[in-house]
């Protein structure tokens, strides 16, 4: 029988009977169990440590690559030997994500670029360098995708500013939209919607001079004032070579992520890329 206890009937020399109980398979296994706990009661201790330790040796490798990456001015400038030194940090972090799903709840929000090698990044970051008539601030990826299941929405934003015609860094934003569906386990694909130029803050200087403080403010200099503040321009993203189809896109893999960083690459040459999380930003 393969009950906890098994029972038989034992008549005895008198009028009593009595049974007698012995123990099945089932009650020795439990009891070889408590033996083994009893033998060994550290290893759910061990077990703890163990992952404990895994957390600490990531957060070192965060630690390092964003140390590696701090004095690149996010990729301008960079000798080879700093980019061997990112790219090893880089394949060691990415080493603890390896074949874990994206999770799109963690996905969701705002990353702040702290290093790319992406020519098309670097181009802007080289002529803000070059031109004094160009400044780029802060560069995010911001996605949406919290109640998503196979994807959601990418926004590239570059906050940038012409120096006395728009305020320091955060003048104007720039925003590249796309659209992005999961189509593996760590990558995804975009494609591109629309671009547009918004949130244009002009500099004091140039209101004093469209709308002067010391005289009345006519109507026709608010209404100015207003537009510029409010004026957003946006072009949607075609396919050059057949404008009936879909727009031009591309594959990003993301190679690590957790709850206060993302690192992706884009896939065909396109540069790797090192984010951290930023406060939400209202675009």
């Amino acid at each position: 029988m393969n009950l906890a206890f098994s029972t038989s009937f034992c008549p005895a020399s008198g009028d009593r009977a009595f049974i007698k109980i012995k123990p099945s398979s089932l009650s020795l296994d439990a009891t070889r169990k408590m033996a083994f706990r009893k033998k060994f009661p550290c290893s759910a201790t061990i077990a703890a440590d163990m992952s404990r330790v895994s957390e600490f040796d990531i957060e070192n490798k965060k630690h390092d690559l964003l140390r590696a990456v701090q004095d690149t001015q996010r990729g301008l400038v960079t000798t080879a030997d700093q980019r061997s030194l990112i790219e090893e940090a880089l394949v060691s972090l990415e080493g603890y994500n390896m074949g874990a799903p994206i999770d799109l709840v963690k996905l969701d929000g705002t990353w702040r670029l702290q290093y790319t090698s992406a020519p098309d990044v670097l181009v802007l970051l080289e002529s803000s360098a070059r031109l004094p008539f160009l400044q780029v601030g802060q560069i995010f990826q911001k996605f949406e995708c919290r109640n998503q299941s196979n994807g959601g929405i990418i926004r590239n934003v570059v906050q940038w500013s012409v120096p006395t015609l728009l305020e320091e860094q955060e003048g104007a934003t720039l925003l590249v939209s796309a659209k992005f569906d999961v189509v593996s386990v760590r990558n995804i694909y975009l494609q591109f919607q629309e671009i547009s130029v918004q949130n244009i803050k002009i500099s004091e200087e140039l209101q004093a001079l469209i709308a002067p403080a010391l005289l009345p403010r006519t109507f026709l200099s608010l209404q100015i004032l207003q537009f510029i503040r409010t004026f957003k321009a946006q072009i949607p993203v075609r396919n050059p070579a057949n404008p009936g189809r879909r727009s031009v896109g591309g594959l990003y893999y993301l190679s690590y992520l957790d709850s206060n960083m993302l690192l992706g690459r884009a896939v065909g040459g396109g540069g790797v890329f090192v984010f951290t999380k930023a406060q939400p930003l209202d675009l």
